[in-house]
C-alpha cells in the first residue's frame, strides 16, 4: 500500500477517539476464560484485530462483529495449537497463552512476531509461568506449556525482572482461575493493563492493587460473561495533537473514555501545546512550539515508548535543541535519516539517543515504513512538509491507526491511497 501526500494544509476540525489498540488482546484473551458470552465495545478496527479475530475462529471460538462491538462465546475451545502462521504476525497474540493455559491447561505456540523495533523475548513469560507450576518445552521458535491442575495452591510470589505489559497480562491471565492466591510485584500499570483487570473484576475476579506496582489475585473457580468497553487510545490522541501543532490547525477530539492522559498532556505542554478540557472531548492547538531539553520515555506513568516517534517529529517542528532518549527499543530511532532526508536536523547519537535542532523546513521526500509508529510519524512529517511525498508499505500504519487516511481527510488533509 502507497499514500501519496501533499503537506502544508492546516489540520483543523473535530474527530471521535478510537479504543485502545493495545487492550482489545488481553481483554480477547480474557474472553476465553469463561463458555459465556462476553461483548467488548469501542474496539477499533485495524488489521491487527482482523488477524486476531482469525486466530480465534481457528481455535473453534464463536465470534461475530457489528460496528465497534465484538462479541465472543468461547463455549468450546477445539485446539491447544495457536495458529504458527497468524502468530507470527502478531506480537500482542502472546497474551492468548495466559489464558489457554488457565482455561485449559496447555498451549502449543510460536514465537510471535509484530514490529522489529529492538529485542523483544519472552523471558520474563516463562519465567513467571515456571513459577506458576507451568512446564515450559521450547524447539526453536516452537513453545509448548503445560499447567497441570491449574497450577500451584496456596500463595505464589511472583517479581517480575523487567516491567513487561504483556508478561503482567499474561500472569493476570493465567492467575486468576484456580486455588492460589499469586501476588505480582513490579507490574506494569499501563492502561491496558488497567483495562484488562477492570474487565476480568466484571467477569468475578477478585483481584486487589489495579493501577499500582503489586497486584494481589485470588483465584475463583469460574468466571461469568460482561458487557465492557475498551478505554480511549491514548496514543491516537496523542498522535492527533501533535498533528494539530505541527501545521498550525486545532483539533477537537471527542469520545474520550476512560484514559488517564497526564502522561501525554503534561510532555505536550513543554512544547508548548495548549489545551482545553471538557467532558469526554479535548482540544489541542499551539501558538508556537518550543523544545524542552529533554525528552525521555518510561513505564507507565512515564511517557509512552509508542509516542516517541511522532514527538521526533514535533521536535523537529520546535524551536530549539532537545536529547528523545527511549532506553525500552533499540531501533526506535532507526527512522530518522527519513526525517533528515527531508530537511530535519537531527544527530543519531546512539541507538536510543537522538540530538534534535528545530524548527526546520520539511521538503516531501519517498519514504518507506519501517514500522507503525514510525509510519505514523513519517505521515505526519510529510502533512508538515512542503510539497509531495510518497509512503511505501503504510499497510503497516493501518496496523496501529484506524482509519488514518479517512480522519485526517476530515480535518483537512491531502492524502490519496494506493494498493499495491
Amino acid at each position: 500500500m502507497r499514500y501519496i501526500v501533499k503537506g502544508g494544509k492546516k489540520l483543523t476540525g473535530t474527530l471521535q477517539v478510537s479504543g485502545n489498540k493495545n487492550s482489545v488482546f488481553p481483554c480477547v484473551a480474557a474472553a476465553l476464560l469463561t463458555d459465556e458470552e462476553v461483548i467488548l465495545e469501542n474496539i477499533a478496527k485495524l488489521k491487527d484485530t482482523e488477524v486476531l479475530i482469525d486466530i480465534l475462529k481457528k481455535l473453534g471460538v464463536r465470534i461475530k462483529t457489528s460496528g465497534s462491538t465484538l462479541t465472543i462465546k468461547a463455549e468450546n475451545i477445539d485446539h491447544f495449537t495457536l495458529p504458527e502462521k497468524l502468530m507470527v504476525k502478531l506480537r500482542g497474540s502472546l497474551v492468548l497463552a495466559g489464558s489457554m493455559l488457565a482455561r485449559k491447561g496447555k498451549v502449543i505456540f510460536w514465537h510471535p512476531g509484530g514490529d522489529i523495533i529492538g529485542r523483544r523475548s519472552i523471558d520474563t513469560h516463562i519465567e513467571g509461568f515456571k513459577t506458576l507450576g507451568v512446564t515450559v518445552k521450547r524447539d526453536n521458535l516452537k513453545y509448548s506449556f503445560v499447567l497441570p491442575n491449574n497450577g500451584k495452591e496456596g500463595i505464589v510470589n511472583i517479581f517480575l525482572k523487567e516491567t513487561s505489559v504483556t508478561a503482567t497480562e499474561n500472569l493476570i491471565l493465567a492467575s486468576v482461575l484456580g486455588k492460589k492466591e499469586v501476588i505480582l510485584r513490579n507490574c506494569a500499570k499501563e492502561p491496558h493493563v488497567q483495562d484488562l483487570c477492570r474487565m476480568l473484576s466484571q467477569m468475578g475476579a477478585k483481584l486487589e492493587g489495579i493501577g499500582e506496582d503489586t497486584l494481589k489475585i485470588q483465584g475463583v473457580s469460574t468466571l461469568s460473561g460482561t458487557r465492557f468497553k475498551i478505554s480511549s487510545d491514548y496514543i491516537e490522541l496523542g498522535t492527533y495533537a501533535v498533528a494539530a501543532a505541527i501545521t498550525g490547525g486545532r483539533i477537537k477530539l471527542e469520545g474520550i473514555v476512560n484514559a488517564d492522559l497526564d502522561p501525554i498532556c503534561s510532555a505536550l505542554k513543554d512544547f508548548g501545546l495548549n489545551t482545553e478540557k471538557g467532558d469526554g472531548f479535548m482540544t489541542f492547538w499551539a501558538d508556537k512550539l518550543k523544545s524542552p531539553p529533554r525528552l525521555t520515555t518510561n513505564i507507565w506513568p512515564g511517557f509512552p515508548t509508542d509516542l516517541m516517534s511522532v514527538a521526533i517529529v514535533l521536535a523537529t517542528q520546535s524551536k530549539g535543541v532537545i536529547l528523545c532518549h527511549d532506553w525500552m527499543y533499540e531501533s526506535r530511532m532507526f527512522f530518522v535519516d527519513k526525517l533528515i532526508s527531508m530537511g530535519a536536523q537531527i544527530i543519531l547519537a546512539d541507538p536510543h539517543r537522538v540530538l534534535i535542532s528545530g524548527p526546520s523546513k520539511l521538503k516531501g521526500r519517498n519514504l518507506d515504513t519501517p514500522d507503525i509508529r514510525a509510519g505514523m510519524a513519517m505521515l505526519l512529517a510529510s502533512l508538515a512538509a512542503k510539497g509531495r511525498s510518497v509512503i511505501g508499505q503504510a499497510e503497516l500504519i493501518e496496523r496501529g491507526y484506524e482509519d488514518a487516511v479517512g480522519k485526517l481527510r476530515t480535518l483537512g488533509a491531502e492524502i490519496e491511497k494506493f494498493e499495491v
